[in-house]
């Protein structure tokens, strides 16, 4: 969005583009907040198809109503709208628990974690080479084309054109709700904290406020939600800004060849190693052991302006690549437990209010990425944590903060023998 809000000419200065492209990005999350618990009910209530299908339209038409805007206004207003209509997280999440057999709900689960972290980083990438394609393919596409006089169009087209495939595709999507009942003894053993034999994946209480194995997870789920967010809008942010700002003064172009990259990854790792990963440590210690690698990967950021050519590509590409891998296992890991710890028929609200939640944490996370990557512009002289190394600093303490909370007495598991009330 840096680009796009740099054009919309709202911002007095370079520094401040930031706060408005933090305010731009955290639109559909307001969005989302507020909805997503309604969707959650409704997709129990009707079914998990409608919603999904209806989330997937939303997509198709409003993303491409976002590239035709001309006016800062404009685009907030169609982002909002997306992610009020959008409720497509809290239904995906249960129908992948719901579609596959125990032994591979890790997989599901991942497979959902990883489309949205593969979103995250191949949406940026997409951008980078697509935007303003009027300038950097002229053979291709003329000034006065639509694409030259809507020079953010392209991409968000080519979002849309997906997302309509997908809508397609679903015709042939089985409905879960009113075929998949949970037995009430069906247990299944889960690695989890070192003091517990196992964990059941088994149905809790009738209330969800009043199950505590699944409000416990909310604080990791949220704080891992707020660090992603703010990683990815800091991310792009820091590559583009001018070295003497502290960034690495990288083309849209760059940025996106890294983002693409770290998107591949993904993949890889999910397809082959996620498996094996949760296999051996389990949901909780393979959340811990990724979010404590997140945290180093994430501190060698700020030393990346001292290199150059070759071995910052290397140290950037690399870095980028594994702190993709650890977020997808970390949020996977808690999204496991939640869905572990709720009957089938609430698993759609549990995760609408959890998404609520997780969405008002990713709200607030571009705009205080956008506040606080401004300040460091105007604060790189500082002798103190100069400005770069002070925005990373302040993303290793949300994600510490949400590694404490995978820990006792903050992370409660249902104790052996437990069955739904």
């Amino acid at each position: 969005p840096f680009l796009q809000v740099r054009d919309f000419h709202v911002a007095k200065t370079e520094e401040d583009i930031g706060s408005y492209a933090g305010f731009l990005a955290s639109s559909y999350m307001i969005g989302r907040a507020f909805s997503a618990i309604f969707w959650g009910i409704v997709a129990d209530r009707i079914g998990r198809k409608p919603v999904i299908v209806f989330s997937i339209l939303s997509v198709v038409i409003f993303n491409t109503l976002f590239g035709l805007s001309t006016e800062y206004w404009m685009a907030i207003a169609t982002r909002l709208v997306l992610g009020s209509l959008n409720g497509l997280l809290a239904p995906i999440k249960a129908y992948a628990i719901e579609v596959c057999q125990a032994e591979h709900h890790a997989l599901g689960l991942s497979v959902v974690n990883t489309a949205w972290g593969f979103g995250l980083v191949i949406g940026p990438a997409l951008g980078g080479y697509l935007a303003q394609p009027a300038e950097k393919y002229p053979q291709i596409f003329s000034k006065e084309s639509v694409f030259g006089r809507f020079p953010y169009f392209l991409p968000c087209v080519a979002v849309s054109l997906l997302a309509a495939i997908v809508l397609i595709s679903c015709i042939w999507m089985p409905e879960t709700i009113h075929k998949h009942k949970s037995p009430e003894k069906d247990i299944q053993k889960v690695k989890a904290l070192p003091s517990e034999q196992s964990y059941l994946d088994s149905p809790r209480k009738k209330s969800l406020l009043q199950n505590w194995p699944w409000m416990s997870t909310m604080v990791s789920y949220c704080f891992f939600g707020l660090h992603d967010t703010a990683y990815s809008e800091i991310l792009s942010l820091w590559a583009v800004s001018d070295r003497k700002y502290g960034g690495l003064s990288f083309s849209s172009e760059d940025i996106g060849g890294v983002l693409a990259v770290a998107g591949a990854s993904l993949l890889v790792y999910q397809l082959i190693i996620y498996h094996w990963v949760h296999k051996f440590l389990g949901p909780v210690i393979s959340s811990r052991v990724a979010s404590a690698l997140s945290i180093l990967i994430v501190s060698t950021y700020p030393f990346m302006t001292y290199l150059s050519g070759a071995k910052l590509s290397f140290a950037l590409y690399s870095a980028a690549m594994m702190r993709s891998v650890v977020a997808i296992t970390a949020s996977t890991g808690i999204s496991l437990l939640q869905n572990h710890a709720v009957r089938q028929d609430q698993r759609g609200t549990a995760n609408g209010i959890s998404t609520t939640a997780m969405s008002f944490f990713k709200a607030i996370a571009p705009i205080g990425a956008g506040y606080l990557f401004s300040w460091a512009q105007k604060h790189q002289d500082s002798t103190f944590f100069p400005g770069d190394q002070m925005v990373f600093l302040v993303l290793n303490l949300v994600q510490l903060l949400g590694l404490m909370f995978t820990f006792e007495p903050f992370l409660v598991l249902p104790t052996v023998g437990e069955e739904c009330s």
